[in-house]
């Protein structure tokens, strides 16, 4: 018998508190985008009109993408152990598309609610399907090999942030997708490419590497020290190289008017693409977390961990509910059209959304009423599935 088939499945509970930290932060800067009224006006980022609050509750969204990348790499690591490899691959591969068609179905019209599809996002899950299927071909390489790739492209590829394809050719469209945030238009349709996927992909890859120190075969104080000492390094390589302000980030921090707003600056690293200061404060953060929760049970864990163990369903689900929830709120304000939310273009270029919209701490309250609310639901889907473990489609939900 394969001992790969042999393994004892077993779940590591910091893996899942991150992931599930993750997914409730990242709720927050949706419901930003759908209700915060100054979403419709000006980028949170934007340090002439920012504030200090806003600023960071834009900037802790950063982090949800890349570390969830890094996790699902991790993730497939450790379901390798139980599969032989042909197993994996082909388990990584028809997910993958899975998540594409996902992404540009089920998650586009969530986002826009227009049956008639004008747009197409590629972003999160994208990002992810695409990075799984390159996953299901790499893994039948060296693990030393795979490493060495992805340490490459994440701390090379801002070489080409210069490299700009002008027009809306195929050319252009096909860089975007690699390296270039952009939006394109073909046949009437609107293409906007939100996550490139370059150095995405070796994220993932990293991450399968990293899912090696959470096997068995690792000691939880062994996995520990190296999760810390890789996560403190990987933030101090940060503040070095940004410091020097040449390298790691398209845009270089500048001095502002105050230090507080200099400090912002000096962490508005570059998401789209995600630059190498970016990746290195992201990353390094996951690993700071995974090693300082290591051994952490409390109730905040189990209750967090929830949303870990059933990342997908929390996902789909909640685009939803903020969407109904911004067609409601329109409803009710006066001057304003509900219809307007069946988007025939991005909300962030809908001029008429001006004048809807709430303040912060009504945008946060409702994140927190969404997450709370979509509890009982998660916890009902966990449930089922450790229950029907042998039920193979559960896997791709």
């Amino acid at each position: 018998m394969n001992p790969a088939l042999t393994v004892t499945k077993y779940r590591i509970t910091s893996i899942d508190f991150l992931r599930g930290a993750i997914m409730i932060i990242m709720a927050l800067d949706h419901v930003r985008d759908y209700l915060f009224f100054g979403s419709f006006y000006f980028d949170p980022l934007d340090l002439t009109k920012t504030s200090g609050i806003l600023f960071f509750t834009r900037w802790i969204t950063h982090f949800c993408a890349p570390i969830f990348l890094l996790l699902t790499g991790a993730s497939a690591y450790l379901v390798g152990q139980r599969k032989t490899k042909k197993e994996l691959s082909v388990y990584l591969f028809t997910r993958g598309l899975w998540l594409i068609f996902l992404e540009l179905i089920v998650v586009n019209f969530g986002w826009n609610f227009n049956i008639a599809f004008p747009m197409f996002f590629f972003i999160t899950l994208w990002a992810l399907g695409v990075s799984m299927v390159v996953l299901s071909v790499l893994i039948y390489l060296p693990k030393k090999f795979i490493l060495g790739l992805s340490l490459l492209i994440i701390f090379s590829h801002n070489l080409f942030d210069s490299v700009h394809i002008p027009g809306n050719g195929l050319i252009a469209f096909g860089w975007s997708l690699l390296h270039f945030q952009q939006v394109f238009t073909w046949h009437g349709e609107l293409l906007l490419v939100g996550y490139p996927l370059i150095p995405l992909v070796a994220v993932m890859a990293l991450g399968y590497c990293l899912g090696q120190v959470f096997s068995q075969s690792y000691s939880p104080e062994r996995r520990r020290s190296m999760l810390l000492k890789l996560g403190f390094a990987a933030i101090a390589l940060f503040i070095v190289i940004r410091f020097i302000n040449i390298y790691g980030d398209p845009v270089p921090w500048t001095s502002q008017k105050n230090g507080f707003y200099t400090f912002l600056s000096f962490v508005n690293f570059n998401k789209y693409p995600p630059s190498l200061d970016y990746l290195l404060v992201t990353i390094g953060s996951a690993l700071l977390f995974l090693g300082f929760t290591e051994k952490l049970q409390n109730g905040l864990v189990k209750v967090v961990s929830v949303y870990g163990r059933v990342p997908m369903f929390y996902y789909l689900i909640h685009i939803y509910v903020i969407h109904l929830i911004a067609i409601f709120a329109s409803a009710f304000t006066p001057g304003q059209d509900w219809h307007i939310w069946f988007l025939k273009q991005p909300i962030w270029f809908t001029k008429d959304l001006k004048g809807y919209g709430f303040s912060l701490p009504v945008a946060y309250l409702v994140w927190i009423a969404i997450v709370a609310g979509l509890y009982p639901l998660c916890m009902r889907y966990d449930t089922y599935k450790q229950n029907n473990k042998g039920r193979w489609w559960l896997s791709y939900l």
